[in-house]
């Protein structure tokens, strides 16, 4: 079974705070965002792997530790995940980063990806699939089943706010993919969005109705 990690620093818990609150203008909100979306960055990779290096300080030899040949890879869900990326791009400079795109169609139900481009190596790295909200998992678990298909086999999901139901979705369609949040809400509504929540991540990125 994944593993759900709410990661509740009491500096993310004030921002999303913030966040929720309706008075609060897109600038902000992007900004919280971005910020909140580095300081989940430290918790999504606490277990990468480091090797050590012998290095000379201006005073004399010692022994550091730096990342083991990790490749990272971030891969925002379109269009509400591009909020997250400059965050993680600010702790982690030299990932490469990939998109999806994709709706459902309403007669067959079946996920519709309208785009995608990812790195030419993106099998062979670690990757940090970003996403805002984790209602249904609808749209989560069709990502990662798409990121399986081009030979994915580390991935993470990094969300801000979730619902149980899409956590129990996830758990159940990708046991090996851990979810971490900032914040397991109560429920969805009749329109499948998250109470307490926050709104439509993406409408309030953007400045978009």
């Amino acid at each position: 079974m994944s593993r759900l990690h709410i990661v509740n620093h009491p500096l993310i818990q004030h921002k999303l705070t913030i966040m929720r609150e309706k008075k609060t203008k897109s600038k902000d909100f992007r900004i919280l965002l971005r910020e909140i979306s580095l300081l989940m960055g430290y918790e999504v990779t606490r277990d990468l792997p480091t090797t050590e290096r012998v290095i000379e300080t201006p005073l004399q030899q010692m022994t550091g530790y730096t990342i083991k040949g990790k490749k990272l890879a971030i891969v925002p869900i379109l269009r509400a995940g591009l909020g997250m990326v400059d965050g993680l791009l600010d702790l982690l400079p030299v990932a490469k980063v990939g998109h999806i795109g994709l709706y459902r169609d309403e007669e067959t139900h079946k996920p519709v990806y309208y785009y995608s481009k990812f790195p030419a190596d993106i099998d062979q790295r670690t990757i940090i699939l970003t996403d805002p909200m984790l209602a249904t998992g609808g749209s989560a678990s069709d990502a990662i089943n798409l990121l399986k298909e081009k030979g994915c086999t580390n991935i993470r999901l990094m969300c801000l706010v979730a619902a149980p139901q899409g956590v129990q979705k996830m758990q159940h369609d990708h046991p090996d993919v851990d979810i971490f949040t900032a914040a397991l809400d109560e429920r969805l509504n009749e329109q499948d969005y998250i109470l307490p929540g926050l709104g439509d991540a993406g409408d309030r990125i953007f400045g978009t109705k």
